[in-house]
């Protein structure tokens, strides 16, 4: 049986993982620096190579979404290397104690961070994921065997090489970081199967691919799911706030899994608020229920599917709902968990939504757009989990470490 190539590519990986899960701060954090440098250095390099990305997946068909979610510009690329920057900056999470007791007995015991070992990330179209993805993971004391798209295949090997070079010139192993060769569906397949060499495995990517990796992993997996997340406009939302809140959720970058899909709008405020809503979103395509279509013409009518689904487009679904009970009542049946958002000004109102709904997020009075390891402070993002084991939401550099128990004594025995 031929052997796949992506098993020699984590057997380097892991090998790499035991050099860096006992690397200091520093030695990290100057690889991390430097890894800064050479990118600000090949910023060219990238945006051409991104640019033979982009060509390939036009001619391929592939949507405006598709094609926006693949595009490297000066700016994005920027935002990669502050990215950089700032997770070298970040506490590092290895080794610190998380608590500790002292038994009866005199024994001490305590839980302490340490690195999971090698973390698979496979991930569809989005290179900057290649750059955020290894920076958490090194910092984390981790190798990161990283599997992106055929479609993203040449800005990846750029920015794989550009993070290559710099762990080599601060005398870490090249392949804490390791870019899969094989991008075919075989391959894929391959990369979800690596027992004894991926410690865990984390997709991002759309519903095919979390499908596939449900069907076909053997390694432990942590899902970051869809984003099927609602905005809930409630009686008595500041309505300007709203709006302001909602065109940001639904049109600052819509082929994200933190746009809003789901416009929840209170009866009470409908009439006032949904023509607003249609005005401000001129480019989007509205879908809604009864109530809606009453109140705007012109919107189609939204079918079950529509308010299950993640458009990541510019597409959104309105409902007009009785109360916060409604409003609850529908994001129970349609959530995906990720993220759910309310514009109240009403503090029991926005204590009850937080309480009561089950996300890995919950906003208030703010865009779902926010919900972001970089908004949150962690630098970057591997993920946003909408699973609850492990971790749960924007997974930082905590999410990339597990614990074991450190017991001390002096002598004690069981018996």
């Amino acid at each position: 049986m031929t052997r796949s190539p992506i098993v020699a590519q984590a057997e380097k990986a892991k090998l790499a993982s035991r050099v860096v899960a006992n690397a200091s701060t520093n030695v990290k954090d100057d690889a991390l620096g430097l890894a800064a440098e050479l990118l600000e250095e090949r910023v060219g390099e990238l945006v051409a190579a991104n640019q033979v990305d982009l060509a390939r997946a036009e001619e391929g068909g592939a949507s405006d979404t598709a094609l926006d979610r693949l595009r490297l510009t000066d700016g994005r690329v920027r935002s990669m290397i502050e990215g950089l920057l700032t997770v070298s900056g970040l506490t590092d999470p290895v080794g610190s104690v998380v608590d500790g007791v002292v038994r009866p007995n005199g024994l001490r015991i305590e839980r302490v961070r340490v690195p999971l070992g090698v973390v698979g990330v496979i991930y569809e179209n989005r290179p900057n994921v290649t750059s955020d993805a290894a920076a958490l993971c090194l910092k984390a004391g981790n190798s990161a065997l990283l599997r992106g798209s055929a479609a993203a295949f040449d800005s990846n090997k750029v920015i794989a090489r550009t993070l290559r070079s710099a762990l080599s010139k601060v005398g870490l192993p090249e392949d804490c970081v390791v870019l899969a060769e094989d991008t075919t569906h075989e391959g894929a397949v391959d990369f979800m199967r690596l027992d004894g060499l991926v410690d865990c495995l984390i997709p991002r990517g759309g519903p095919a691919l979390i499908a596939s990796v449900r069907e076909n992993a053997t390694v432990p997996t942590i899902i970051d799911g869809d984003g099927n997340c609602h905005l809930y406009v409630d009686r008595s939302a500041d309505l300007d706030m709203a709006l302001e809140i909602l065109v940001d959720a639904k049109t600052s970058r819509p082929g994200v899994c933190n746009a809003t899909e789901t416009l929840l709008v209170h009866r009470h405020v409908a009439e006032r608020f949904l023509p607003k809503a249609r005005q401000a979103l001129p480019t989007v395509e509205l879908v809604g229920d009864a109530a809606t279509r009453s109140l705007v013409p012109g919107v189609a009518l939204a079918s079950e599917s529509d308010f299950r689904t993640e458009f990541l487009d510019l597409k959104l679904a309105v409902a007009v709902v009785d109360d916060l009970a409604g409003a609850i009542e529908h994001i129970r049946r349609y959530s995906s968990g990720h993220t759910e958002a309310i514009v109240t000004t009403d503090l029991p109102t926005a204590e009850t939504f937080t309480r009561e709904v089950d996300a890995a997020a919950v906003v208030v009075n703010a865009s779902t757009r926010l919900v972001d390891g970089g908004e949150f402070g962690f630098g970057a993002e591997i993920g946003i989990s909408t699973q609850k084991l492990h971790v749960r939401g924007p997974m930082g550099l905590e999410a990339l470490t597990c614990v074991k128990y450190v017991v001390r004594g002096d002598g004690q025995v069981r018996s």
